[in-house]
């Protein structure tokens, strides 16, 4: 079974299902042919995207109203935060969705849809992660966006907090970079101080990951940042700190092995 396979008829079916519990006039079965139509050469994302357009056609024009019935359709958000398996990306399509039409207004109606996409990605997070479909939103509103993200750092979801940090990671893996971060990551650093001590490893893992993101482009920052939260450091975050800097010590950078060393 390749990863593209979560994306296959049984998650269309379940998709179809879902929705129609929650939109009476939903043709599921005209939705399934038109997802299924050119699905089998894709891969996962972009069948996510396929998925997306597919939702498109067939829920209401207007995206307030087409994001409501996605969101009613959601089954109950994740309560674990380790081993949540490959099944989560059944909700790739969702998150796709608020990434492609959840920017302009045009697909709204002429309104404005940044709280809607923002309470969406609230709940999308919960149950997969939204950390493709912020991103599109960091790059077109950054100052809005980091502003919600800001607030939810004290949310007491951990998924919704891993969100903050691993949805502004410069380079995350799989998605779209954000040239402004890579080129300057300092409007970023106030969610990763917040997020330092976090309660939950998952969360903390994301930071240090992060780090390591920074370090690749302004290695000097980064260790700098690891410099001052030495400064009284609890065990979880010294962990934290040579995460974050283990890959340029494994190449021998003097200031990393030095930050390792100093947080054993």
């Amino acid at each position: 079974m390749s990863l593209a396979d979560l994306l296959d008829r049984e998650a269309i079916d379940c998709l179809a299902h879902n929705i129609s519990l929650v939109y009476s006039t939903f043709d599921g079965k005209a939705f399934q042919r038109t997802a299924r139509n050119g699905l089998k050469a894709l891969s996962i994302l972009q069948r996510g995207h396929h998925l997306a357009r597919a939702l498109r056609t067939h829920l209401p024009e207007h995206y307030k109203d087409a994001i409501h019935i996605l969101v009613q359709s959601l089954t109950p958000p994740q309560t674990d935060t380790e081993d949540l398996g490959l099944g989560v990306f059944f909700y790739l399509p969702h998150v796709s969705f608020v990434a492609t039409y959840g920017l302009d207004p045009a697909h709204n109606g002429g309104q404005d849809p940044f709280e809607i996409s923002m309470l969406a990605q609230y709940e999308l997070t919960r149950r997969f992660s939204a950390e493709f479909s912020i991103r599109p939103f960091l790059i077109t509103w950054p100052g809005r966006t980091l502003a919600q993200l800001m607030k939810w750092t004290d949310d007491p979801d951990p998924h919704v907090r891993r969100l903050c940090s691993e949805g502004t990671r410069p380079r995350l893996p799989w998605a779209i970079r954000i040239p402004a971060f890579i080129k300057d990551p300092r409007p970023v650093l106030p969610i990763l101080e917040a997020l330092k001590d976090d309660s939950d490893l998952y969360v903390r893992r994301s930071v240090a990951n992060h780090v390591g993101d920074i370090a690749k482009d302004h290695p000097r920052l980064a260790f700098e940042l690891c410099e001052q939260w030495l400064d009284g450091a609890t065990k979880e975050r010294k962990w934290l700190l040579r995460h974050a800097v283990r890959h340029p010590a494994k190449k021998g950078v003097k200031a990393a092995r030095r930050i390792r060393e100093l947080a054993k």
